[in-house]
């Protein structure tokens, strides 16, 4: 898969550089105060010109006041209504039912009409009562808006106005494929400020660049699909972002479902402040760019992320980047992100963010990162419910660990502060973690127990539950359940009668002072016996969760006996090549009907290369080809959550000889199964997909 430049840098450079123009053309002010009623009843995308139908370019033209009603024909015209009382605008579809995608031949115009709503709701055969699943309320979209095929397109819509309503709608395909510079972002959505941005030449603040370019106010963009078409599977060809946000005010994201980018579902630039991100399904983004569900940047204050369900984007839920402003994250689900890298859930930088009553789980990184460089305090982490971690539920960096992956995902337990210095270098000012005053309380009186413990004094201490399986050799566990909280004294001395305990349960604790915000966890401590003795503990496995439901679904009853699989666990490649070959496709189809059959299946792809190249180069190969087979088995059906990308690059070879037999057995993705019920899985050895180079 070609790989995207949308990194950091690049998001950089879009500040630096400004755009040259939101689609090639200068955006155009309403000159019209009339208010239509427009309905586009034609899928066709060509110039605006007379016919018997009206395109979408042609209602947003008419709607921009571009484009005037006796331009049109008759028949045109008995499309178009004038509204009253009306704050704006509003396009509806009747399209034909056989017809309901709307292919794109360019760029559409920008959106520049005030209040303007954009309704695929209208069109018929739209079920506004159903939803694609359980967890969130969002319909399956009928009118679909993408490239034609062969099309290159970087944007779905660009908004440059206020007020402008979106929903209903499947945005997908949109691209910035080569011929386009990646300077100007891409996206299904995009939202700023009408182009030309100012003169930057001698400017040297990029906060201050746009500051004369009002952005737009109360952008909504509600039910929609982006990323992703009706069918619900991985397109031909990805967008690269979900909704950017380059420069806008109290926009509205909500209830939309927002997959399969390239970059991340929802981006911030310059300006989003006041933005409300609100119980969208954010999932399977990142999988060949800037990995995360959601990546915060620029002047975002009073930014909320609610109700929302971000799972399986290959690296964090949310992270923020040197970002200006306070945010509320709180009551999201966020669920198996880093499905490639070891990010956290959350990752934090910045001042005064509260992360509250969110459910984070089943992730390889920490829950809650808190960066220390830039500085970050009096940030609040406090009743989440975290579950099947590899690393802490909260993660205080230190600016002793600068390396990538403490800027990813934390880097482990801090000691105790032991110098007033340690309150500048440490992110929320070093704040100890709770100490309790025993391993073990003993439980006297059935279901009560008595603990204390010492934090920093006059800090609140929530005190919880360790649930799930916990790793013997690590002294912290998930902050799995709230039980209570309680207050230290002025010496730091704190206790609690806990009740609804059962012996052998672990318990932890973390401590928040609002001046310096919330600690790291308490190491564990355990509820036994009054003799100290604790019943042998049984294996707990954690089950794998999903990241939707179907409204409907059959439930697997668990086999009595082990099942017995016979199935292939690696396909080749091609000399320095990430692409999927038809005889490793008959491979792969083998691997997605076995998963498909037992849907309790987990896999990891491990992407391997021959020796014959530097070891970066090999380890960014092996990426591509793991990512290669991931791509291959979405679109077969399978979850992305049931799969976790890594490479090996030349480190584990298949064959110690240095023939062209040897390096073909070399090049390959070994797939790793895993099953959370009993499961015997029977490997098979296959070559029938060598790919020997020529000599």
């Amino acid at each position: 898969m070609r790989k995207v430049n949308i990194g950091k840098a690049t998001i950089i450079s879009i500040v630096l550089i400004g755009l040259v123009g939101l689609t090639g053309s200068k955006a155009i002010a309403q000159t019209t105060p009339l208010n239509y009623q427009i309905t586009v009843n034609s899928d066709l995308d060509s110039d605006v010109q007379p016919d018997r139908e009206l395109t979408l370019r042609e209602a947003i033209a008419i709607a921009n006041g571009t484009l005037k009603l006796d331009q049109l024909t008759e028949a045109e015209r008995a499309q178009v209504k004038s509204l009253t009382n009306a704050k704006g605008s509003q396009i509806k579809f009747n399209l034909p039912k056989d017809r309901t995608t709307i292919k794109l031949r360019k760029a559409l115009p920008d959106i520049s009409s005030q209040n303007l709503i954009i309704d695929g709701t209208t069109q018929s055969g739209y079920d506004s009562q159903s939803s694609f699943a359980k967890e969130v309320a969002i319909p399956q979209p009928v009118v679909a808006i993408a490239p034609a095929d062969g099309v290159e397109i970087f944007r779905g819509l660009t908004i440059v106005a206020d007020g402008v309503t979106v929903k209903g709608l499947s945005l997908y395909g949109f691209n910035a494929i080569g011929s386009i510079p990646t300077s100007t972002p891409s996206a299904d959505i995009f939202i700023s400020h009408q182009s030309p941005p100012p003169d930057t030449t001698d400017q040297k603040q990029p906060s201050a660049l746009y500051d004369s370019n009002r952005p737009p106010q109360g952008v909504i963009i509600e039910a929609n699909w982006l990323g992703i078409p009706p069918t619900g599977k991985l397109p031909k060809q990805p967008s690269s972002f979900g909704i950017y946000l380059f420069n806008s005010n109290d926009a509205i994201v909500r209830r939309n479902r927002i997959a399969y980018h390239e970059g991340s579902g929802i981006v911030t630039s310059v300006r989003a402040t006041g933005t409300q991100i609100l119980e969208n399904a954010i999932t399977s983004n990142g999988f060949d760019g800037m990995p995360h569900g959601i990546y915060l940047e620029g002047e975002i204050a009073n930014l909320r992320i609610k109700g929302n369900t971000l799972c399986a984007n290959d690296g964090s839920g949310v992270y923020l980047f040197k970002p200006t402003g306070a945010i509320v994250i709180e009551d999201n689900r966020i669920l198996l992100n880093d499905r490639s890298t070891n990010y956290a859930a959350i990752y934090l930088m910045g001042n005064d963010h509260q992360v509250t009553n969110n459910e984070i789980r089943n992730q390889r990184g920490a829950g809650v990162a808190i960066t220390s460089f830039p500085k970050s305090d009096r940030n609040l982490i406090r009743k989440n419910n975290f579950m099947a971690l590899k690393g802490l539920s909260i993660d205080l960096n230190s600016q002793r660990n600068v390396t990538e992956r403490d800027f990813m995902t934390g880097d482990g337990v801090n000691r105790p502060r032991d110098s007033y210095f340690r309150r500048v270098d440490t992110a929320n000012g070093a704040i100890n973690a709770p100490t309790f005053l025993a391993t073990n309380f003993p439980m006297f009186t059935p279901n009560q127990v008595n603990i204390d413990g010492t934090a920093d004094p006059d800090t609140v201490v929530d005190l919880y539950r360790v649930k799930g399986k916990i790793d013997p050799n690590l002294p912290y566990g998930p902050l799995s359940e709230y039980l209570t909280t309680v207050k230290t004294d002025a010496n730091g001395k704190f206790g609690a009668s806990l009740k609804n305990l059962n012996i052998g349960d672990t318990i932890s604790a973390i401590a928040t002072d609002p001046q310096y915000g919330t600690s790291e966890p308490a190491l564990n401590a355990r509820i036994v016996n009054p003799d100290l003795s604790v019943p042998i503990s049984t294996n707990v496995q954690d089950a794998i969760p999903a990241c939707t439901t179907p409204p409907q679904i059959t439930q697997i009853p668990p086999s009595p006996d082990p099942i017995v699989l016979s199935v292939p666990r690696q396909i080749h490649f091609a000399l320095d090549r990430d692409e999927i070959s038809p005889a490793s496709a008959k491979v792969l189809d083998r691997i997605a009907a076995v998963l498909n059959q037992y849907p309790t299946i987990v896999i990891t792809l491990e992407g391997h290369t021959d020796p014959r190249a530097s070891d970066a180069y090999n380890l960014e190969l092996g990426f591509r080809r793991s990512r290669s087979v991931r791509n291959y088995l979405l679109r077969q059906g399978i979850a992305s959550e049931r799969m976790t990308v890594r490479s090996l690059g030349e480190t584990q070879l298949a064959s110690q000889g240095n023939q062209i037999t040897d390096y073909a057995r070399d090049r390959r993705v070994e797939i790793q199964f895993a099953d959370v019920r009993d499961v015997e899985i029977r490997f098979e050895k296959q070559e029938t997909d060598l790919q020997l180079e020529s000599n």
